[in-house]
């Protein structure tokens, strides 16, 4: 018989990670709340992918409808084409072949896919009650066994399950770990702009001449320490370039830029790519604003949880976005909190709750840890000094990164591995 009271539900954090957990948690019988310290404002130039792995659990878990998908504006990513700076084709990657992955890799522009992902958190269409909202709650405490936080207004409020989904600057991680985890500088920072593609056909003939911007396509310029990472999103109508650059090679301070909102420079953008050639830098000029951030992440930690707290996404495992897995972990992280939670009808207690989040944090750590350092490892030089030539190929990983069918059964696989 289901308790008459609400499994109460605290979601500390509405961005990606926040809302997934949202979704995933979603069910009759429980009340969920999202504590954002923001006021969802936008980011500059900021697309965003996920992977098969994360796609199919939006397809086949959550089942995002026809308005939410019509909100993302989701672009299917027909594969990886990698160039050295004359333009010549030196890699490609077909995606679409994959069919072993058994989705497709997914292209948003990220305030599409967060307003989407917002659409399904709160509809009153989907299974159990909408979720709750609250913007300007900055938290500034927590009490890991009580299940219960505190925020900058003085305000307490206490539930029976708390998700830390605060990001890698995370407030709730340090009362997990009691320890403060400052996340290390791993030597990149990363501009980030977008172009309408219109612009680009317009004024930056030779750009398109070598690369179409509406094309379906991730396409990669490699040279030396720096890169760019560029694809198309809103169907097409946008053009998007991610530029990582050493930072003792770069012209500006990047230990001041760790904010999803910094401005970068056009001027000391263009100074750091003062090697690549004009058909390219065009792009630079031509975007309406530069985002620049310092690229941060951190070693696994020794755990996720305590009591009734677990922290997911960034907070749990920042990586670098080398490998185009960070929001893909994290939708992984919410889904196997819905897989774990799915048959718990009562309010459970506070042993029950500590149980599914070891559980989950078990099932969990390795392969996110494991991905963490592929990440690491893939921002390595990508040619050698004084050579064009590109040494590292983009698919080296994808088969691990991509097969991944659902926590329960990752779990299967583990529990079958440990008894072989």
């Amino acid at each position: 018989m289901a308790s008459s009271t609400q499994f109460q539900i605290i979601i500390v954090g509405g961005g990606i990670a926040g809302l997934s957990a949202a979704i995933a948690l979603r069910a009759p019988g429980r009340q969920i709340t999202i504590l954002e310290q923001s006021r969802l404002h936008s980011e500059i130039g900021a697309t965003i992918s996920l992977q098969p792995n994360a796609s199919k659990i939006l397809r086949d878990s959550w089942k995002l409808g026809k308005d939410e998908q019509k909100i993302a504006r989701g672009m299917v990513d027909r594969g990886f084409r990698v160039y050295n700076p004359e333009a010549e084709l030196v890699n490609h990657i077909p995606l679409l072949e994959k069919q072993e992955y058994g989705a497709d890799r997914i292209m948003y522009h990220r305030q599409d896919l967060h307003e989407s992902l917002k659409q399904a958190a709160t509809s009153t269409r989907r299974h159990g009650p909408p979720a709750v909202i609250r913007t300007s709650c900055r938290v500034t405490k927590c009490d890991c066994e009580a299940g219960v936080v505190t925020l900058a207004s003085g305000e307490k409020l206490k539930g029976d399950l708390l998700v830390g989904a605060d990001g890698i600057h995370s407030t709730i991680r340090q009362f997990v770990l009691d320890q403060q985890i400052v996340p290390r500088p791993t030597g990149l920072s990363a501009y980030r702009l977008m172009v309408p593609s219109e612009i680009l056909e317009e004024q930056a003939p030779d750009f398109c001449k070598n690369i179409s911007p509406r094309e379906p396509f991730t396409s990669m310029i490699m040279a030396h320490s720096c890169r760019l990472i560029m694809g198309p999103a809103r169907e097409g109508d946008i053009y998007s370039m991610v530029g990582l650059v050493p930072d003792e090679k770069m012209n500006e301070d990047p230990d001041s830029k760790q904010s999803w909102v910094s401005r970068g420079h056009l001027h000391k953008m263009l100074e750091t790519y003062h090697e690549f050639p004009e058909w390219i830098k065009i792009v630079f000029k031509l975007a309406p604003e530069i985002g620049l951030w310092q690229l941060r992440d951190t070693d696994p930690l020794e755990t996720w949880t305590k009591g009734k707290v677990i922290v997911i996404g960034d907070a749990a495992h920042a990586m670098l976005p080398t490998q185009g897995q960070g929001a893909s972990q994290t939708v992984e992280d919410a889904e196997a909190l819905g897989a774990f939670f799915e048959d718990i009808a009562d309010v459970p207690d506070a042993d029950q709750i500590a149980s599914i989040l070891g559980q989950i944090f078990r099932c969990r750590f390795e392969r996110a840890s494991l991905i963490q350092k592929y990440s690491r490892d893939v921002a390595k030089p990508a040619t050698e000094k004084g050579s064009n030539e590109v040494k590292m190929r983009t698919d080296e990983f994808m088969d691990y990164n991509c097969l991944y069918c659902g926590a329960k059964e990752w779990q299967k696989g583990q529990i079958m591995q440990a008894s072989a």
